[in-house]
């Protein structure tokens, strides 16, 4: 069977703008994950009657309703008594949540028990209770009328741990078919020619099926099965998967990988090469995307982030003619960066980025979106010229650094540095 589901956070700071709605997002893609189909987010602030009024609404609507947020102990804090009284569910005290709060608090903050926390051991009648190890706010899970109703909390942390170690096994249950994707991770098609390319093939499969997902300067396909085993959902999508790495061929950078600096990783790791960075318009995003990986000091030796023309000469040693006849945005410039930059540090291999971000074109009237990236490597040095065109600086900066790092995987596969459509 399949199940619909509506997310209602609580909290007046989210209607403010005061914290963004995170919750919301993760539990839809932890949903999406075992099958659950959200088709709306509602966010409500702390008031009783419209909480009651979304939940009307949500009933009527959707088969499991997942509310995060307004389990604390303040006056405020009135998820569980509105949704009790909706769903005509008595509140009952559970004396072993009350007493290990107790201890939380003698252990943890040295005092007795605020009396107004004993509203957090008071849990619907008959509901499935989510411990919460990293707070103090408990969870449950209860079904009447067909709707069944899970109530989280709404610090993310607290939420996170209670949705992965409560949450998706409770859903699970609801059905003996089990759901299993492959996420098809692209670099180099936008996410509109990316599903017209792909149209056909999406349009003519159900189960699995295939969807596209855009995520910040990639395209992201996931293959979905369902059947009654894991092993009958892998047989499933094995074809599917191979069906469309071999279709979109060297847009694809890897199967369930978490990023392209990853794979990056990965690659110099299995060929024992170092790696190093020169970065201009993207003020050090790729050397930042590298170091966030556990472990990445074993390839990457460092980088430098020379904004000005004079550190490209005076650090990087780009030749004064070079910059005087070409630009500091100039494929000359980029090979020149690459090449400095793997002098300098002693790396293997060396990527560069030179360009235009915005707002406005550089001195030598450049336009912005215009950004080359050089790559030096033993077997010689490399550019990929680029035309991102007039858009926001960040999304040239984060599109920059995303094709430095295709260069990268490109040149470690073995694959043409240049994209093929």
């Amino acid at each position: 069977m399949s199940h619909t589901a509506e997310i209602i956070a609580v909290g007046t700071e989210l209607l403010l703008g005061n914290i963004v709605n995170t919750n919301a997002q993760d539990i839809s893609q932890a949903l999406s994950a075992v099958g659950v189909n959200v088709f709306w987010h509602t966010v409500v602030g702390d008031n009783p009657q419209r909480l009651k009024e979304a939940l009307d609404v949500a009933r009527r609507r959707a088969d499991i309703i997942i509310t995060t947020g307004g389990l604390g102990p303040t006056y405020d804090d009135l998820t569980k008594q509105t949704i009790c009284e909706s769903f005509g569910k008595p509140l009952v005290l559970h004396q072993d949540i009350l007493d290990g709060l107790k201890v939380f608090f003698e252990k943890n903050v040295h005092m007795k028990m605020p009396s107004n926390n004993l509203q957090q051991a008071e849990l619907p009648e008959g509901c499935t209770v989510f411990d919460n190890p990293v707070g103090t706010a408990p969870g449950c899970a209860f079904e009447a009328d067909g709707v069944h109703v899970l109530m989280l909390p709404g610090p993310p942390f607290e939420m996170l741990t209670m949705l992965k170690g409560h949450v998706i096994p409770y859903l699970r249950g609801l059905s003996s078919e089990v759901i299993v994707s492959h996420d098809i991770m692209t670099f180099g098609l936008g996410e509109s020619p990316m599903e017209e390319l792909m149209r056909e093939k999406m349009s003519r499969m159900e189960n699995p099926s295939l969807a596209t997902y855009a995520k910040p300067s990639e395209v992201r396909l996931r293959a979905t099965a369902k059947a009654e085993s894991v092993e009958a959902a892998e047989a499933m999508l094995s074809p599917v998967v191979k069906d469309v790495t071999d279709f979109l061929g060297d847009y694809v950078y890897g199967v369930d990988v978490a990023s392209l600096e990853d794979v990056c990783f990965r690659l110099l790791k299995e060929k024992g090469l170092t790696f190093a960075t020169a970065e201009s318009c993207t003020g050090g995003r790729v050397a930042e995307r590298m170091t966030a990986l556990p472990g990445v000091s074993a390839v990457y030796r460092g980088g430098v982030v020379s904004y000005w023309t004079s550190v490209k000469a005076d650090v990087l040693g780009v030749p004064a003619d070079i910059l005087e006849a070409h630009g500091a945005v100039s494929e000359e410039t980029a090979r020149a960066m690459a090449e400095g930059a793997r002098r300098v540090t002693g790396a293997d291999i060396a990527v560069s980025v030179t360009g235009v971000a915005g707002p406005d074109p550089d001195e030598r009237g450049v336009a912005v979106g215009i950004v080359y990236i050089g790559l030096a490597t033993p077997d010689g040095t490399f550019c990929r010229p680029l035309d991102l065109g007039k858009r926001r600086r960040d999304r040239i900066q984060d599109l920059a650094s995303n094709h430095a790092l295709d260069v990268v995987r490109r040149y470690l596969s073995g694959l043409p540095i240049e994209l093929s459509r």
